[in-house]
C-alpha cells in the first residue's frame, strides 16, 4: 500500500478519504517485512493487542461505518459476535494472516468505492437507524486508524525494534 501525504488543497470528501488512506497505508507499513508468528504477537501484556488483531479489528471498523452504515450493506462483522466482542483481538493464535489481510484490502476497495462521488453532507443510518453524515463516518474512521496505528508504533517497536513514522 503507498503511502502518499494527503493533499493540501483538495475539496472536502478527498482530504479525509486522502487522510484515511495514509492511516491505512500507516497501519500497512507497521505490519511490513514481519512473519505471521510476530504480527500475532500480543507485545504489551496483559493486553490482548497485536498488529493482527488491529487489522482485524479495523477490517470490521471498515465494514460497520463505510460498508453497513453509508453504504447499506448488511454486513456482520467477522471477527467477533455478541458471545466474542473481542474476538478480533483475543482469537489470532490460529488465524490465517495472509487471508486477514486480504479480507482487509478488499474491504478497503470496497470502502473506497462507496465513498467515491458522495458527498459530505450526505447521510447514512447507524445501527440503531439514527442518521450520521458521510463526513462524520469519515471522521469517525480516521480517529479509529490514527488511535489504532499508536498503538501498532508500541507493538511494532516491542516486537522487533523498529520505529518510524
Amino acid at each position: 500500500m503507498n503511502r502518499e501525504t494527503p493533499p493540501q488543497i483538495a475539496g472536502e470528501t478527498a482530504t479525509l478519504a486522502a487522510y484515511l488512506d495514509f492511516h491505512r497505508a500507516t497501519l500497512a507499513l507497521k505490519c511490513t517485512g514481519m512473519s505471521d508468528d510476530a504480527v500475532r504477537e500480543r507485545a504489551v501484556p496483559p493486553s490482548s493487542l497485536s498488529l493482527l488483531g488491529l487489522v482485524r479489528h479495523l477490517t470490521d471498523v471498515e465494514r460497520g461505518w463505510i460498508g453497513s452504515c453509508v453504504g447499506g450493506l448488511d454486513l456482520l462483522p467477522l471477527y467477533s459476535d455478541d458471545a466474542n466482542p473481542d474476538g478480533d483481538f483475543d482469537d489470532v493464535d490460529s488465524a490465517n494472516v495472509g487471508q486477514a489481510f486480504d479480507v482487509w484490502r478488499q474491504t478497503i476497495e470496497r470502502s473506497r468505492a462507496i465513498i467515491a462521488g458522495r458527498s459530505p453532507d450526505d447521510t447514512g443510518t447507524r445501527g440503531d437507524g439514527s442518521l450520521v453524515t458521510v463526513r462524520w463516518v469519515l471522521l469517525h474512521v480516521i480517529e479509529e486508524y490514527a488511535r489504532h496505528n499508536g498503538h501498532a508504533d508500541l507493538l511494532r517497536e516491542r516486537t522487533d525494534g523498529a520505529t518510524g513514522e
